[in-house]
């Protein structure tokens, strides 16, 4: 509470509009090259794949949080658009890895509820599974193309997740060494719950 005292309404406010641009641009699949799905391939290949473009993600987003957190508040705001983008380039990898094509909105879709199942409240993590645990059902339901989604909720549910360990980044002295370990970490974690999230999907399938 002191901190988020500390830091400026306006800062918040950049937060809230980086994460609504971010939800949009995913859905429309703009300012991304999506990547070509592979197929014909074993799970094996495809989890080692995985694991090293997660780690290949996850060291970029390592960097790129110390450096900003180093460089105070303005730097602060920068990471936080660029760390949105590392994570949502590293599922639209992970998704051509296990075979999707993000060129389809609906796997689009997929990758926000993976990234809703990663840094959401437990209420809103069992909401989001049951989802993903009869995804072919759900996206029968919808539109030929996507026109809704409630990113507010999106955005308001990762806030509340990391909003605490991101404001600490604007800390002089500390930034850089919390920049550093939380975009490590949380990285590392939206992998893994994507490895496992594709996993599911792969496996229905045989």
């Amino acid at each position: 509470m002191r901190v988020n005292k500390i830091i400026p309404e306006k800062v918040h406010r950049v937060f809230t509009a980086a994460i609504k641009q971010m939800v949009q641009g995913v859905l429309a699949g703009s300012g991304f090259i999506n990547p070509k799905p592979l197929h014909a391939v074993d799970l094996l290949t495809r989890e080692n794949s995985a694991l090293h473009k997660i780690k290949l993600y996850r060291n970029t987003a390592t960097a790129e949080g110390a450096i900003t957190g180093a460089g105070g508040i303005l730097l602060g705001l920068a990471d936080f658009p660029l760390w949105l983008t590392v994570k949502i380039k590293m599922l639209f990898e992970l998704a051509a890895v296990y075979g999707f094509d993000v060129n389809d909105y609906r796997e689009r879709l997929y990758i926000l509820h993976i990234f809703q199942l990663t840094f959401s409240s437990q209420k809103g993590r069992q909401k989001t599974y049951a989802i993903l645990e009869s995804w072919d059902e759900y996206t029968n339901t919808l539109p030929g193309n996507l026109q809704d989604f409630d990113w507010r909720n999106f955005q308001q549910e990762y806030r509340d997740y990391i909003d605490l360990a991101k404001l600490l980044q604007l800390v002089p002295g500390i930034g850089a060494a919390v920049g550093a370990y939380v975009n490590h970490r949380l990285t590392q974690k939206l992998g893994k719950f994507a490895i496992q999230a594709y996993r599911m999907r792969v496996m229905n399938f045989v």
